[in-house]
């Protein structure tokens, strides 16, 4: 079973800085893309930053230069360093991968809390 185990939330104070990790953890062949999306309260879960497996990147406008997305592929792991948080990046923040498998399909991890104090 095809796992997207997340870590590094947590309360932080703006100007601040946080790790993400999401590691993918089952009987894999290997991950294309992987991404990191959030979702604040009451807001729909948008795209932070988008990592290709050729290590391509891609992130929303309200992170560039503070947000920088990694990966490594022997670990199947996707890291987010944010940086310079503010109160308004506040939100669960969720990893996302093409997993091939058994099946080539698209997971979503379970989610971790970031918050960010003024």
């Amino acid at each position: 079973q095809v796992q997207l185990v997340e870590s590094g939330g947590g309360l932080v104070q703006a100007g601040g800085s946080l790790r993400l990790s999401c590691a993918v953890s089952g009987s894999i062949f290997s991950t294309d893309a992987m991404g990191w999306y959030r979702q604040a309260p009451g807001k729909q879960r948008e795209l932070v930053a988008q990592i290709t497996s050729g290590g391509s990147t891609n992130y929303a406008t309200a992170v560039k230069g503070r947000f920088t997305i990694s990966r490594d592929n022997a670990k199947n792991t996707v890291y987010l360093q944010m940086n310079s948080l503010k109160p308004e990046d506040t939100a669960v923040y969720y990893c996302n991968a093409k997993v091939y498998a058994l099946y080539v399909n698209n997971y979503w991890g379970q989610g971790t809390q970031v918050t960010v104090s003024s």
